[in-house]
């Protein structure tokens, strides 16, 4: 690794930098480039920093001529690295913006932002999915596609740059700009996906002792793998710590400030896995857990991620035994993300439609006719069991009902079981107890959408006041920006990869015992959970 400089300037990934030079003469013939270096290396003393510059091979030529051809003054575009600074191209007049792209790069969708580097202001926002997703819709199908197809690892790699290529023309469409024009680029993904895109073997990933072939890419030109980018544009990856824990994650840090608060905090990010950080300036702890494909789409019959047409909100009025949903954009439901899902099974669950073990029930007790009514509605008897219509054909936007289907049920059930086990497996390493946390940020598409309250009373969060709950959005994306905008902010991240403690849950028996003890609702000790009335069932029913 680069040793890092210690100046205080806190600089973009990509600068322009004044640069005023005297042409040459008789007496001073200095060669243009190292002219162009000298004038540039004292720019840059006088805004406070003092690094070695270099101009790349490859660039040379054309930055030798733009600078002649210039006057010897004009604007010279610099790439900030650890030790050095890259002069990678030059020009006669300011440039209006300079543009960079943050990425997110998910497994299932990709989500980026347009940056002027010089404002700091965002220019465009865009999202698409992730064109690897045809060659698997997970992680571990990819990496035995990369790993056991005949030329699958350049495969995958093509298709992600491909999305990212087109994310890119989606951009600067918005902002009236050119491809060309974006002069860096931040990636922030889990390990697996990093691989995939830099078409590094993932095979160790999956295999003990689950080691990724590289943690902190070195730093290199976007047109190395076949982005449309500038050609000078630099791409800054944000580290992985392991295989389960990447770069998403200390983005999370970063954009939630984890790492430089006193009290002690928690982070939460449910997407394919569901990622879980403890601690505060001091220290950190992590681990991650298989508990998030049921809850963004990927168990679920009618499973789907946060878009348009998902029920995200469901509310059962128990007076009028009437159900309500909201979907996002207000169309007509196509299918229920996660955090309709949770809602939804918390609504039964204290209707006593779902019971304590997650099975859906058609109870005969003597109930209101109403709730009668609204059973023999809702619940149907299927080739499978029983299932219950959320939103009924007529009412849907594709002619079919959205339905929850027991297997789907079992698959929340396991997931909600997976997060608390997660959760108290992570506090009970360090002897913090939750009511000693002062914040859990929720990051993601989960945090967004997710009503803590519903959370709660499934037994997947801890059972704190709601105001502890903080969401905080697209955190791998945020974190992104704040690696473009500032050098203080690339700093952070290799520091929060050196002093983070990851714990490997794949063999951590207490994960085990404990994850068997949260697959009831709320859980098998109702004493966790003091706010969650306990619903009971006429078992003869």
């Amino acid at each position: 690794m680069q040793k890092m400089t210690t100046d205080s300037l806190d600089l973009p990934l990509t600068v322009t930098v004044d640069v005023r030079a005297d042409p040459p003469d008789l007496q001073d013939n200095t060669a243009d480039l190292d002219r162009l270096r000298q004038a540039l290396r004292r720019a840059l003393m006088a805004m406070g920093t003092e690094r070695s510059v270099v101009i790349p091979f490859r660039f040379m030529a054309r930055v030798g001529q733009a600078f002649r051809d210039a006057g010897f003054r004009g604007h010279a575009v610099v790439n900030v690295l650890d030790d050095r600074f890259e002069c990678v191209d030059f020009l006669a007049q300011s440039p209006g913006v300079l543009p960079a792209m943050a990425l997110d790069l998910g497994t299932t969708h990709l989500e980026a932002t347009l940056i002027d580097l010089q404002s700091g202001s965002n220019l465009a926002r865009a999202n698409r999915p992730n064109g690897q997703i045809k060659y698997g819709a997970d992680i571990l199908a990819r990496i035995h596609y990369a790993t056991g197809q005949k030329d699958g690892l350049a495969i995958l790699q093509q298709a992600v740059v491909d999305s990212i290529n087109q994310l890119a023309e989606d951009l600067v469409g918005q902002a009236g700009l050119e491809v060309e024009q974006i002069r860096a680029l931040a990636v922030s993904g889990n390990t697996t996906m990093v691989h995939l895109l830099l078409a590094l073997s993932p095979y160790h990933i999956c295999r003990e002792p689950y080691t990724p072939f590289v943690g902190w890419p070195d730093l290199f030109c976007a047109v190395e793998i076949g982005l449309m980018l500038n050609a000078g544009a630099p791409v800054w990856v944000l580290p992985s710590i392991g295989s389960y824990f990447g770069g998403d994650l200390i983005s999370g840090i970063l954009a939630s400030g984890l790492d430089e608060q006193e009290n002690t905090a928690m982070l939460i990010d449910v997407g394919t896995n569901a990622e879980v950080v403890l601690g505060n300036r001091e220290w950190l702890i992590a681990c991650a857990g298989a508990a998030g494909p049921a809850l963004e789409g990927g168990v679920a019959r009618m499973g789907m991620r946060a878009g348009p047409g998902a029920i995200e909100h469901v509310r059962l009025d128990q007076d009028t035994w009437r159900l309500s949903v909201q979907t996002i954009g207000n169309k007509p439901a196509v299918g229920i993300c996660g955090s309709g899902l949770i809602e939804l099974v918390a609504e039964l669950f204290l209707a006593g439609i779902v019971d304590i073990r997650g099975k859906l029930r058609r109870d005969t007790g003597s109930d209101s006719e109403a709730r009668q009514q609204f059973i023999r509605t809702h619940l149907v008897e299927e080739e499978d069991g029983l299932s219950f219509i959320v939103v009924p054909a007529e009412q849907a936007g594709h002619g079919s009902p959205v339905i929850l289907a027991q297997v789907d049920l079992d698959a929340m059930m396991r997931s909600k079981a997976a997060m608390y086990a997660i959760l108290t497996t992570l506090v009970g390493q360090v002897g913090v107890d939750f009511a000693d946390l002062d914040t859990i940020y929720v990051a993601g598409a989960f945090g967004k959408h997710i009503d803590p309250r519903a959370a709660i009373t499934l037994g997947m969060l801890p059972d704190l006041p709601l105001s502890v709950y903080k969401p905080i959005g697209n955190s791998s994306l945020a974190g992104a920006e704040l690696v473009l905008r500032s050098e203080k902010a690339r700093r952070r991240a290799l520091s929060i990869g050196q002093k983070i403690t990851y714990i490997e849950l794949n063999v951590n028996q207490e994960f085990m015992i404990r994850f068997s003890g949260s697959r009831f609702i709320p859980h098998t000790d109702p004493g966790l959970f003091p706010s969650v009335p306990i619903i009971k069932i006429d078992e003869g029913a």
